[in-house]
């Protein structure tokens, strides 16, 4: 008897599971509270699948597809599951409910992971009987192409099932990182927001328009982050690596970081200005095509950095 891994939400993010665990080998049962979204994610799975197929990244889609699925009940999904993965839209009292119906239907060993943002699982999971098998399972979009998931355990979450969500997550060919304390936003989006917060000044402030600083992050900083993350950018960019690198050139950036003073909302007015370039450069009814544009470059991205490791 093979335990199975249960998606609860099948949504973008619940499908996009369902592709990450299917594909690593492991019988899915998912489940959406929405009947329009359980009778087409088969279809939208398959045509991701198919996608994948073309870039080398599955081999069988047929045989991916008969791990898969589909329940009309979340007691059917869950139902003698070793791993959870919730997967419902961003919004803590929607949060607690599903974590608590999903804390009563739990075997004895089965864990749960959510897929939020930014919302800490302590902010969900307290009155849980249960609560030390919860934590964050924070993936990127779409985590079949995006590999790193944060997983963010709660104070009261058992080493044990932070064991499990790692070893599970790297089983299933992911890139899991623990996030050792709880914070809002962990990692990925803190620093992420850092440097959004810089582009709006930047653009504000009439430094740059916002192509060119989309330019400067796609033709510029990103081509390295796409294989070494930012500490390992500042170790290789100085002849005798980080110290010096940091010695020569931390007055600078500290310099940078007291230009700013307290962080400021996005205003209506400026959050309108950068709509409207995005706007001229791709019209909203072209916005779903960019979208699978960005999924098939991400895919090529995939299959050089798999053939690059082979």
């Amino acid at each position: 008897f093979v335990m199975h891994i249960a998606i609860a939400g099948a949504g973008l993010v619940g499908a996009g599971w369902t592709i990450v665990f299917a594909r690593a080998g492991e019988t899915v049962r998912l489940f959406d509270a929405s009947r329009a979204t359980r009778s087409r994610v088969r279809d939208d799975i398959r045509g991701r699948l198919g996608d994948l197929k073309s870039f080398d990244l599955v081999e069988d889609v047929d045989a991916i597809m008969d791990r898969i699925e589909v329940c009309d009940s979340l007691e059917a999904a869950v139902a003698g599951a070793k791993y959870v993965q919730e997967s419902v839209p961003e919004r803590v009292e929607l949060k607690k409910e599903i974590n608590a119906r999903l804390s009563a239907l739990l075997d004895t060993e089965t864990i749960v992971g959510s897929s939020t943002s930014g919302i800490p699982a302590s902010a969900f999971t307290e009155g849980l009987p249960n609560r030390e098998r919860f934590l964050v399972a924070h993936p990127v979009n779409p985590p079949y192409l995006v590999p790193v998931v944060e997983v963010a355990p709660a104070p009261w979450t058992a080493p044990e099932t932070v064991d499990k969500a790692m070893a599970i997550m790297t089983a299933a060919g992911q890139s899991p990182i623990l996030v050792r304390r709880e914070i809002e936003g962990f990692i990925l989006n803190r620093l992420q927001g850092v440097l959004l917060r810089e582009a709006w000044a930047l653009f504000e402030e009439g430094y740059a328009s916002a192509e060119d600083i989309d330019k400067t992050v796609r033709e510029g900083l990103g081509l390295r982050w796409s294989f070494i993350g930012p500490f390992e950018t500042i170790d290789l960019n100085a002849p005798r690596g980080v110290r010096e690198y940091a010695e020569v050139l931390g007055p600078l950036y500290h310099s940078i970081e007291a230009s700013r003073s307290g962080p400021e909302p996005w205003s209506e007015a400026l959050i309108g200005k950068v709509e409207a370039e995005m706007r001229d450069k791709i019209a909203a009814e072209d916005l779903a095509e960019r979208r699978n544009w960005r999924d098939r470059r991400l895919m090529a991205l995939a299959a050089h950095k798999k053939k690059q490791n082979g």
